[in-house]
């Protein structure tokens, strides 16, 4: 397995060369480009890493998951779904068009930034840190991590120039889909991308969804079976944004990617995967970390189809 790992960052570190990092958050333009590393986490409690593992990057849109998991513990999956939709966008994961054209203003899905926005106003306590120490706790808790905290010159710069997640939660607001105060639920969404981790945390994360909602190192139970079957429906198809489709055909786990270069990837009954590759295809995914997952998953048969 260790061999399959190192020949699936070797035979595609090339890809690094065809992505850029992200430049619209001026702290993310720093990442190395040509990083990449990958981590499994089994559901025995066996961990294997290969490539540049260790590096550091912030979660970015993987925090998405763990807030729609969070956001159906605590509200149900009825109420959720009543004011965010459960289907995949042809659309970029910032555009608002689909607000606007769409009879209820209702996101498409909760791994857009405008459904990730609507569950956070949802997740429980009384304001933006509340809601913040919530997410951040259960971060802290499915990475078996306790020192996971906020990268604060991501944060800055997230905050800075979140424009584009501002017009889009002004319009959530205006259509009724966010109650709380906007700009106290856009700081959480800021906080929750600027958390810093590693591909480990990531993919021991990614395990507990695996293991069913079990945590494979202490049998700790952290959310029900059926809210994973739901969160690994709609990582399947919705997690890579508007190239989903193709990704679940060439890969076929239930994943979920973020600007800060890594997708989080679910193989149930079996492991987590984490890759981290900062550069970037046109979709806002790690252009070499698909690779990653598309060479591992054809040499373990991972597919879920």
């Amino acid at each position: 397995m260790q061999k399959i790992l190192q020949e699936a960052i070797d035979n595609n570190r090339h890809w690094t060369a065809h992505g850029a990092v992200a430049s619209y958050i001026p702290e993310l333009a720093k990442e190395n480009p040509d990083a990449l590393g990958v981590c499994i986490y089994n559901i025995d409690n066996t961990t294997l890493c290969a490539g540049d593992s260790h590096t550091k990057f912030t979660i970015q849109s993987v925090s998405k998951v763990v807030t729609l998991i969070c956001a159906l513990i605590d509200k149900g999956k009825e109420t959720v779904f009543s004011s965010v939709g459960m289907e995949p966008s042809a659309d970029p994961f910032n555009s608002m068009v689909k607000l606007e054209t769409r009879e209820s203003h209702k996101p498409l899905n909760p791994f857009i930034n405008a459904g990730a926005i609507v569950c956070t106003s949802m997740v429980q306590g009384d304001n933006g840190i509340e809601k913040f120490n919530r997410i951040h706790n259960m971060i802290k808790i499915m990475a078996d991590n306790p020192a996971i905290d906020i990268n604060q010159s991501v944060y800055r710069s997230e905050k800075l120039t979140g424009n584009t997640n501002r017009a889009i939660a002004y319009y959530l607001k205006g259509a009724g889909l966010i109650e709380k105060d906007v700009e106290d639920v856009l700081d959480t969404y800021f906080k929750l991308c600027s958390i810093e981790v590693t591909a480990l945390d990531v993919a021991k994360m990614a395990s507990v969804i695996a293991n069913n909602g079990i945590t494979p190192w202490s049998n700790e139970r952290l959310m029900s079976i059926e809210i994973c079957r739901i969160v690994k429906a709609i990582m399947t198809t919705c997690g890579l944004y508007d190239s989903s489709g193709q990704f679940s055909v060439e890969v076929g786990l239930p994943s979920k990617s973020g600007v800060g270069g890594c997708i989080m990837a679910v193989a149930p009954q079996k492991m987590g995967i984490a890759v981290i590759g900062p550069a970037l295809d046109s979709h806002g995914n790690s252009m070499a970390g698909k690779k990653v997952l598309e060479y591992l998953s054809n040499e373990l048969n991972l597919s879920i189809f």
